[in-house]
Formats: structure tokens, C-alpha cells, sequence
């Protein structure tokens, strides 16, 4: 997984403004299902189309962009969570034990 760091509130006009697809994976460093979530995601990684950026948002150091985020792509927040975003609109999101980047991949066809 080529994990792109969400760090600024200017990557989420870029993602709005994509006109293919983008994946957001909330994570809280301080939860062990998030955790656990993660290294799924790791392993099944592979699954993800190499040209479709993956951004990881470490929401306690970031939790304005994780507001943001919810604002923005019309979502509920969760943690840890896996959003699907395609031509700026989220089509997909998952939590916690559902978060599956196979689930994910299926959405990108």
C-alpha cells in the first residue's frame, strides 16, 4: 500500500476535484481496531490499482480534516474508516471490521 500522507485541508480539493478514484482511510493511532484495519488493508493491498491514490489520515493529529472530510464528501464520521471516492463524490465507505480493501477494489471497476 503506497500510503499518501492527508495532512493539508488543500489534498481534499484535489481529491474533489479528481476525476477518477481516490481511497481516504481514517485511522486513530490509538485504537486497535484501527490497527487491525490497517495491516488488512496492507495485506490486501495489492488489490489496489497502483495509479489510484490511497491517503492516510491520522485523525487525532488531523481531526480538523477528518471534519472536514465528513463535511465534504457527506459521510458519518468513523474511526477507523475507508471511504471510495470517484469524480469527487463518495460511493463508498466502510468501518471498522467491514473495511476491506478487496471491498474496495470492487467498487474501482
Amino acid at each position: 500500500m503506497n500510503w499518501i500522507a492527508l495532512t493539508e485541508q488543500d489534498q481534499l480539493a484535489k481529491i474533489k476535484a479528481n476525476s477518477g478514484y481516490s481511497l481516504i482511510f481514517k485511522h486513530s493511532t490509538r485504537c486497535s481496531i484501527s490497527l487491525m484495519a490497517k495491516k488488512k488493508l496492507e495485506l490486501e493491498g495489492e488489490v489496489i490499482p497502483e495509479n489510484v491514490p490511497v491517503y492516510y489520515l491520522d485523525l487525532l493529529n488531523y481531526r480538523e480534516i477528518s471534519n472536514a472530510i465528513a463535511e465534504i464528501f457527506q459521510v458519518h464520521h468513523q474511526s477507523p474508516q475507508l471511504l471510495v471516492i470517484k469524480d469527487g463524490e463518495c460511493i463508498f465507505e466502510a468501518s471498522h471490521g467491514e473495511i476491506s480493501a478487496e471491498e474496495a477494489a470492487e467498487q474501482l471497476a
